[in-house]
């Protein structure tokens, strides 16, 4: 990797579609989510684009990952399970701390439902 800042983007629901939903560790039936190629060569113009999941915990999830990028022609810097030192997290399931544990995060966390759903 180069001397960029490193943009991490979590590969379920963001890159890999998830229409299926679980259906295996290293089993990756579906598309990609419309637009993902596209915008993670816009973000490697600027930044390093690094693919971190939890399918990573096993090298064959790593491994799948790595294929499925492979056959979309969707080229990263990177696929990781530990998270590295990163600028900005991109994530279908993350809701954005702005300072304050009150009742609207509290709100935000019971209603919070990811785009697929």
């Amino acid at each position: 990797m180069t001397d960029k800042s490193t943009i991490l983007v979590n590969f379920d629901g963001v890159i890999y579609s998830y229409k299926s939903g679980w259906t295996g560790i290293d089993d990756l039936p579906d598309e990609p989510v419309e637009g993902a190629k596209r915008g993670i060569e816009q973000l490697r113009e600027n930044y390093n684009v690094v693919v971190q999941s939890t399918r990573c915990s096993q090298p064959r999830g790593i491994k799948a990952i790595e294929e499925y990028l492979e056959t979309y022609d969707i080229k990263v810097d990177g696929v990781v399970y530990k998270l590295p030192p990163y600028l900005l997290f991109i994530d279908d399931k993350s809701i954005t701390f702005e300072g304050a544990w009150d009742e609207d995060l509290l709100k935000k966390v019971r209603e919070f439902k990811p785009w697929y759903r």
